[in-house]
């Protein structure tokens, strides 16, 4: 693992809100939402962006979706929809250099982006 912001989370060494955890993904609410509910969905593993995920991690990525969806339920705002954004090196937005998926919603989000 490495040293980044979200493993230090993941080993329980930056507190966080926990929404969901299992051996391979983590979720949590983000400390400064966009929306009233803001969540971010991370796996486990080091991956520090969309452009390092390979083969090998396609399963995970899905899965990551299918918690998505999970928590969507859970959280009961799956009927009024939500926002899953993948931001993406430093023009992206990317911020923490660990793959991580935010899922916005409990508002509506603004004019389609495209």
């Amino acid at each position: 693992m490495e040293d980044c912001t979200f493993c230090k989370i993941i080993k329980g060494e930056i507190p966080s809100t926990k929404v969901y955890e299992d051996d391979e993904v983590l979720a949590f609410n983000d400390i400064n939402p966009a929306a009233p509910i803001h969540i971010l969905v991370i796996p486990k593993k080091h991956i520090k962006s969309l452009l390092e995920v390979d083969k090998e991690d396609e399963r995970l990525i899905g899965k990551i979706y299918r918690i998505i969806n999970q928590i969507a339920e859970e959280k009961k705002f799956d009927k009024n929809g939500f926002r899953v954004i993948v931001n993406c090196g430093k023009d992206g937005g990317q911020e923490v250099e660990h793959l991580h998926f935010h899922i916005l919603a409990g508002k509506p989000l603004g004019e389609k982006i495209i």
